[in-house]
């Protein structure tokens, strides 16, 4: 878990957060057992107050620059304010199923 633990360690040095979850979603695709390629982040910032979407996801990809240009695939993005979070009775979307790559 060393792709999951920077990331979240990344995170955690960057935002003050409310909440923060980074979820491996890796074995829901056509991956090698233990692979760390498809990650779910769950985020939750006063700092994303008046921000767009746009500009909540650009700040995270720009930190997680070298992460995506290596081992990570894909990575899907939930960030929301402490209010916008109560409003979806804290919780995220569930992630859709993987359809391709041959399973």
């Amino acid at each position: 878990m060393i792709v999951q633990k920077t990331i979240q360690d990344k995170l955690v040095a960057r935002f003050q957060t409310d909440y923060l979850q980074v979820v491996n979603e890796s074995h829901n695709h056509s991956v090698p057992p233990n692979s760390e390629t498809h990650f779910k982040v769950t985020i939750v910032c006063d700092e994303f107050e008046g921000l767009r979407l746009i500009m909540r996801h650009r700040l995270i990809n720009e930190l997680l620059a070298e992460e995506i240009a290596g081992p990570v695939h894909a990575l899907a993005l939930h960030t929301y304010t402490p209010t916008q979070w109560a409003e979806k009775n804290q919780l995220s979307p569930e992630s859709a199923k993987c359809l391709g790559g041959g399973k």
